[in-house]
């Protein structure tokens, strides 16, 4: 029972951090790859905006399952954009106002698999290119939910830095759900091995 037990505790620790990298990996990989492209136009590196990527996530979120479509996605044709109707509520979890967001571009894109060099090209070779060429994109938030990818670009001015609304002064550490299942699991093991 007990070797049972510690062989199911590792494997779930082990699904859990494959996702977290997973997913990690693909914002990564793009940021780098969208960095390539402005830096062959001689702009500046994107930088990761956390504020940014919460607004990703959470927009992400709101695509996964949903099929691609040519009115989803860099395949939108103009004037059928889907709009956000809980995007004041992605906000709110995220500590930001519409204010410090004005500027921001979302944009999101529809890849099966998730392949990286065609989620690049989504956004290299669409019509968000336009974005990443304009030099007044200064950082970006990246985010995935099954074929889906979000990128959120903002700006260094204040109506589009991704400030957040409040500072956090409760001294509260705010983490993942699977980073809080990863150390319940873990006091666990060390639990049943003592």
């Amino acid at each position: 029972m007990g070797v049972r037990l510690v062989l199911f505790s590792f494997s779930l620790i082990a699904c859990l951090l494959s996702q977290c990298a997973r997913s990690d990996s693909t914002g990564s990989e793009l940021l780098k790859g969208i960095n390539s492209y402005r830096a062959s136009l001689n702009l500046t590196d994107l930088s990761e905006n956390s504020n940014a990527d919460c607004l990703a996530e959470q927009l992400a979120k709101q695509f996964k399952g949903q099929q691609c479509t040519n009115s989803t996605g860099d395949d939108t044709v103009p004037g059928t954009e889907e709009q956000f109707p809980n995007y004041p509520s992605y906000l709110s979890h995220c500590h930001l106002n519409v204010t410090v967001t004005q500027d921001a571009q979302v944009m999101p894109a529809c890849v099966p698999g998730l392949v990286s060099d065609v989620v690049l090209t989504n956004y290299t070779k669409s019509q968000y290119n336009q974005y990443l060429n304009d030099s007044k994109y200064v950082g970006a938030g990246i985010a995935d939910e099954g074929d889906w990818v979000v990128v959120v670009l903002s700006t260094n001015t204040p109506t589009g830095s991704f400030s957040p609304a409040s500072a956090d002064t409760s001294g509260t550490i705010l983490a993942s759900f699977s980073h809080f299942v990863m150390f319940v699991l873990l006091g666990f093991l060390g639990a049943v091995l003592m």
